[in-house]
């Protein structure tokens, strides 16, 4: 199979380092109650064809706490622009000026509030349940690599790895615990 101590150990770490900045991406879209360009830079525009990333085909700036502007690379596209920020349903009804578009952040309720923490718990989980996946596949990669002869591992070194595993494993959760608690605190912020 080819999988040593090492190798199990590095895959695994790198699928939970994976999990953290994916949740992390995630994090950064919510609202938290402050305009952030994170909020809307991946909503998918129609750009000559294809689908881009808000991003890529405009400048986003937060003008103040309560206030996105975005300034399209071509002008011609503004509309397409505002079209998809309103199907993107993220609850912002942008303004097209002729020069740019403006986003007023509605200010938060304390019902938005409470959804927006129940979204970030629900984000959270996801992650969890990626990591326990990776462990599963980590686990199984260490039992393959215990049974292999020419991996030469010890019952000692391969109870050694599951317990790394599991370390990894209980880590990474604790990371997604404080990130998730860190969110909360921040768009529960009045």
């Amino acid at each position: 199979m080819g999988h040593t101590y090492d190798s199990v150990v590095k895959e695994f770490k790198a699928a939970t380092t994976k999990a953290i900045d994916h949740l992390k991406n995630e994090f950064k879209s919510v609202r938290t109650g402050r305009a952030h360009p994170a909020m809307v830079e991946n909503v998918q525009v129609e750009y000559y064809g294809s689908r881009q990333g808000l991003k890529n085909v405009a400048n986003i700036n937060a003008q103040d706490a309560t206030t996105l502007t975005i300034k399209p690379f071509d002008p011609s596209q503004q509309h397409a622009i505002v079209k998809a920020i309103q199907e993107a349903n993220l609850g912002f009804n942008p303004i097209d000026d002729g020069k740019m578009i403006r986003i007023n952040m509605p200010p938060m309720t304390e019902e938005n509030r409470k959804r927006i923490a129940g979204q970030l718990k629900d984000m959270a989980e996801r992650s969890k349940v990626t990591v326990r996946n990776a462990r599963q596949d980590a686990n199984k990669h260490a039992d393959l690599a215990h049974k292999d002869k020419a991996a030469n591992m010890t019952e000692d070194s391969h109870r050694a790895l599951k317990d790394e595993i599991q370390n990894i494993t209980n880590s990474t959760n604790k990371q997604i615990d404080e990130l998730l608690k860190t969110k909360t605190e921040e768009v529960m912020k009045i």
